[in-house]
């Protein structure tokens, strides 16, 4: 008997408009990354300082006494400020003039409160060639099986290491990951001692868990001195700590042994292929 094979339900056919819509898209997803990209150039030119030492706003030209750039590449420089622009990064004028927004005003390196909110070197982080080499690897990790030690992670595949592992092998990527780390703790310790000051009232000692260089436990040290803190670290950071006195480092690994504490901060730290 012949099997009544049914045919598979026609797609719709996309109107021009609707077609020349799903392109514009895709393209928009295609081509996403170059505004991290675009933000990360911004920065290493030193545009929302520049902008700041200008009085918050500034054009182009106002800007180039400032900054690195030819002339013959302001025309360049004026559409990627326009692509960060679309997204928030900056403000701009009908005349033209740039100005901050609250997300640039985290880029500014000698702001009034001493670059306490500087979060440049984690913008860095994120958009660094070692993380975007992890995520060309995502296909392949996805196609591998279970239990190969070499493929435990995309970024293992592209760098012979486990995250960690790297950032203690490779110098420059050890730097770049601690700096991140720190400007994150100093906005993060802000928002922290201003809103949590009842969680430490009653409190006589905190663990901070992957504490990095301490300055997380060092600002609420410093706001609640009656709170004795300790940072556990992985040895090859703890132990080149120097004692200060303000907070104890104590080498460890928080999937063995946590430090004994009235709280303890695991704070949620920057996720990325790896």
């Amino acid at each position: 008997m012949a099997q009544n094979h049914s045919a598979p339900p026609m797609m719709a056919t996309a109107s021009s408009a609707e077609l020349l819509q799903a392109q514009a898209e895709l393209w928009c997803h295609a081509m996403a990354y170059l505004k991290s990209m675009a933000l990360q150039s911004v920065i290493k030119l030193g545009i929302p300082t520049a902008i700041h030492r200008c009085g918050g706003a500034a054009s182009l030209s106002e800007l180039r006494a400032h900054l690195p750039v030819p002339a013959s590449k302001l025309p360049c420089l004026s559409r990627l400020m326009k692509l960060l622009v679309t997204s928030g990064v900056f403000g701009e004028s009908e005349a033209g003039a740039y100005s901050l927004t609250p997300v640039s005003r985290l880029l500014v390196e000698d702001d009034a409160e001493g670059s306490r909110t500087c979060l440049s070197p984690f913008a860095i982080l994120a958009s660094s060639p070692f993380h975007h080499r992890s995520s060309q690897r995502l296909p392949e990790w996805l196609e591998k099986e279970e239990g190969d030690a070499a493929a435990e992670t995309p970024f293992m595949m592209a760098h012979g290491a486990g995250f960690y592992g790297y950032v203690g092998r490779d110098s420059e990527f050890g730097a770049l990951f601690n700096e991140a780390m720190a400007a994150d703790s100093r906005v993060t310790a802000q928002v922290v001692v201003r809103e949590c000051g009842e969680v430490f009232a009653g409190s006589a000692s905190l663990v901070d868990v992957g504490g990095g260089d301490g300055t997380m436990a060092k600002a609420i040290a410093r706001a609640f001195p009656h709170v004795r803190c300790t940072v556990l670290e992985l040895p090859q950071l703890a132990g080149n700590m120097p004692a200060d006195g303000m907070v104890e480092f104590v080498a460890g690994d928080m999937m063995e042994f946590i430090p004994p504490a009235d709280v303890v901060l695991l704070k949620v730290r920057m996720t990325m292929i790896e």
